[in-house]
């Protein structure tokens, strides 16, 4: 019977790419699924075999740990080099994006805020 190993959901490309290579590296069968047309299946690396769940699971935690110090590491020389990217950073990038998001959080407060006074003023 197939097992779900390795979501999909918000993980970079590079990511995925390391998993299949992992797992094709050491012999794991598996297969994926992907999010279908509407975006209500679920993404995931799958294993077709079980019994290789638990050789997998350790390879796969293995390899999340060492990717997560090396990304620390990453970010910690690029913070202290002074090229580590700021929320002001961001917003400079795409200030008109930015722009729009808050005004569409501002307008749904507003609405909000309205309907509960204009429901309140009803009674």
């Amino acid at each position: 019977m197939s097992t779900i190993l390795f979501r999909l959901n918000g993980v970079s490309d590079e990511e995925v790419t390391d998993v299949r290579e992992l797992l094709a590296h050491n012999e794991i069968d598996f297969y994926e699924t992907s999010p279908g047309n509407w975006g209500v299946s679920v993404p995931a690396i799958w294993l077709r075999d079980d019994d290789q769940l638990q050789k997998a699971r350790v390879l796969l935690d293995e390899y999340q740990a060492a990717r997560t110090l090396r990304i620390r590491e990453e970010y910690a020389r690029l913070k202290k080099e002074g090229k580590s990217k700021t929320f002001i950073d961001k917003i400079k990038e795409s200030p008109i994006q930015w722009v729009a998001h808050l005004v569409a959080v501002l307008l749904v407060i507003y609405l909000s805020i309205k309907l509960v006074v204009d429901l309140g003023n009803m009674g």
